[in-house]
């Protein structure tokens, strides 16, 4: 089991310096910097931090208390399948899963609240996917990994299926302009998820599959023109912290009067900068930088709005 994992953390790395290269070859939205606004918030809090935490609470405090409990992967209900059929399967029934959550995230106030952060990186690249609120992840992860240990699948299954996800979420976000032709009814891509990614009115419920487009397809939500989005994110102020994106899904909070207005708020916000600052001997000083303008022409009934 150890030399699966080996392989696949390999991989993964080698997947993440393929995409970086990749990028600056062939992008989808020229002059993306590789770190551009909210890298290190998503490489550091969500990648690595939160993705930490959240796997031994997902794996040691909900999924093997439930099977110690109940004691169902004993029966290896699908032990016994090829180990290509045993992915295949969890691969498409997840998807299939994810496909419906993520449309009813999309048409539901509730559910939007912890999905927002998702959408609102102004500038999508291949970390852009992990941004997902830790609510988020903690539903879509257990609901992903507990029928595997459940029903008694190969232990190889999880480390693979995880490799697997990874990899795929860092293409659908990636900046690559790619042509897939007719893959593209199939298998999901940037073509569709940057579009997904957009703040534009034909896009607010499209696109919601994530590895198999063919859900999109068939479920009549796809959209694929013929050109590319102009614009990415969300068009209300949001907040670049990643505890007061955690926060806001509770309380809307104003990011900028707290910097303004709480001296302990205003030290922890500048700490990050001013520790590079103080390397890197340049004026990199976060308050002097102004708050990001709103989008103008706005459409009159934006997602966010439907969803007040």
């Amino acid at each position: 089991m150890d030399h699966i994992v080996y392989y696949t953390t390999t991989i993964l790395l080698l997947s993440v310096v393929a995409f970086i290269i990749l990028e600056r070859k062939f992008p989808y939205t020229k002059g993306l910097k590789v770190f551009r606004e909210g890298f290190w918030v998503d490489l550091i809090w969500y990648t690595l931090i939160q993705s930490y935490f959240l796997k031994i609470l997902i794996f040691d405090y909900i999924i093997t208390p439930i099977d110690n409990h109940y004691h169902l992967s004993s029966l290896k209900l699908v032990y016994n399948w090829p180990i290509a059929l045993q992915l295949l399967f969890f691969l498409v029934t997840h998807d299939f899963y994810i496909y419906w959550f993520h449309r009813w995230q999309h048409h539901s106030k509730l559910l939007w609240r912890t999905h927002e952060a998702h959408h609102s990186n102004k500038e999508v690249d291949w970390l852009a996917g992990t941004r997902s609120h830790s609510i988020e992840i903690l539903i879509n992860q257990t609901i992903e990994f507990a029928p595997i240990i459940l029903l008694g699948a190969n232990p190889i299954i999880v480390p693979i299926k995880a490799l697997i996800d990874a990899v795929w979420g860092m293409y659908i976000h990636s900046n690559l302009n790619v042509k897939t032709g007719k893959w593209q009814y199939f298998i999901n891509g940037p073509e569709m998820h940057q579009w997904h990614h957009a703040d534009q009115r034909e896009v607010f419920f499209a696109n919601y599959s994530t590895k198999f487009a063919i859900w999109d397809w068939l479920f009549g939500t796809a959209f694929l023109p013929n050109r590319k989005p102009h614009r990415f994110g969300l068009y209300y102020n949001y907040p670049k912290d990643y505890f007061l994106q955690h926060i806001f899904a509770i309380k809307k909070v104003d990011e900028e009067k707290l910097v303004n207005k709480s001296k302990a708020f205003r030290f922890y916000y500048n700490l990050r900068p001013n520790i590079l600052k103080f390397f890197s001997k340049k004026n990199t000083d976060i308050t002097s930088t102004p708050r990001e303008e709103k989008f103008e022409n706005v459409p009159e009934e934006t997602f966010a709005e439907h969803l007040k």
